[in-house]
């Protein structure tokens, strides 16, 4: 588990992270996502204990990562942004390497190995030298260090980047089963990625987050997800003062009319589903649905709103 509270972090007189607080319980999957600049990447620095707080606490699975800097590193695995790979060495000896850096004994790093390179598909690369590596192979050889030790916490600094769609569904289905048994907090530009990930987002900007939930959740939080378009036929006076009546209804525009053939626009105050409502309305007034169409946002057009 990842606990943030009231955490804050400073450069100088720049706050990059202001008074944030939340928490991934164990298996979840959770995405970060907000603005370049916006702090994702310093908090989850602050998480693995390589920057420290200017204030606040963290803690991960309830030890304070200040307090037990050896134990809670211990038990987390990072990838960050810029996968940090030593040029000159070959792919397996910098496993090994990172296997003996985290204390696996030789039979477990063997094991881990195993399992990491089928993991990764990297088996093809062990004999390379990391600075002949493509992008994808490099990202890809930075997550199988990354889950190296078998730690109960991933910290995932854009894990998908440089990957070809083929190895984005890999990894993307690699994480949601290993994200059953351990806390994963991952962060990418790419909102239709995460959603099909995570569990969660939590969307930060300016250094505070925003908001949280579910990707329907975040789309209840704006206007359109209420908008609703409908074509009637019936008298149109009688439509427009029959559905503003309505409780739920914020508001109705006319989008177009011809004869007594009718298209309307209405947005609701809440984010319930209205769909039977206005089903009821017209068998009950006698007018002709053709149809309803209940409007959906983008993910896209909800960060925009989010973080403007």
């Amino acid at each position: 588990m990842i606990s943030l509270k009231n955490m804050t972090k400073s450069f100088g007189n720049v706050r990059a992270v202001n008074n944030l607080s939340f928490d991934i319980a164990t298996g979840e999957v959770v995405g970060f996502v907000g603005p370049n600049g916006a702090g994702k990447s310093t908090t989850m620095r602050v998480i693995t204990g390589y920057l420290a707080p200017s204030s606040g606490e963290v803690t991960i699975n309830g030890l304070c990562v200040q307090q037990n800097p050896l134990k809670t590193k211990a038990q987390v695995g990072y990838l960050p942004e810029s996968s940090a790979l030593y040029d000159d060495m070959f792919t397996i000896d910098f496993l090994r390497f990172a296997g003996g850096m985290r204390g696996l004994d030789r039979k477990k790093l063997k094991q881990q190995l195993s399992c990491v390179i089928e993991q990764c598909d990297i088996a093809s690369i062990l004999d390379r030298k990391m600075g002949t590596l493509s992008k994808g192979f490099r990202q890809r050889v930075g997550l199988a260090q990354a889950f190296l030790h078998d730690p109960p916490v991933l910290i995932l600094d854009e894990p998908t980047i440089g990957l070809d769609p083929n190895q984005v569904v890999q990894i993307r289905t690699l994480l949601k089963n290993i994200g059953k048994t351990k806390t994963v907090l991952l962060s990418s530009h790419i909102l239709s990625e995460l959603t099909q990930t995570c569990d969660r987002l939590l969307v930060i900007h300016n250094g505070s987050l925003v908001a949280q939930g579910t990707a329907d959740e975040l789309r209840q939080k704006t206007q359109e997800q209420n908008q609703y378009h409908i074509c009637l036929r019936g008298n149109l006076t009688d439509i427009e003062n029959i559905i503003r009546a309505c409780p739920f209804c914020l508001s109705l525009t006319v989008t177009s009319s011809q004869d007594d053939k009718h298209h309307v626009a209405v947005v609701c105050s809440d984010a319930h589903d209205h769909s039977e409502d206005f089903f009821q309305l017209a068998v009950a007034n006698n007018w002709q649905l053709n149809t309803l169409t209940k409007n959906q946002s983008s993910l896209e057009s909800v960060f925009q709103e989010l973080t403007q």
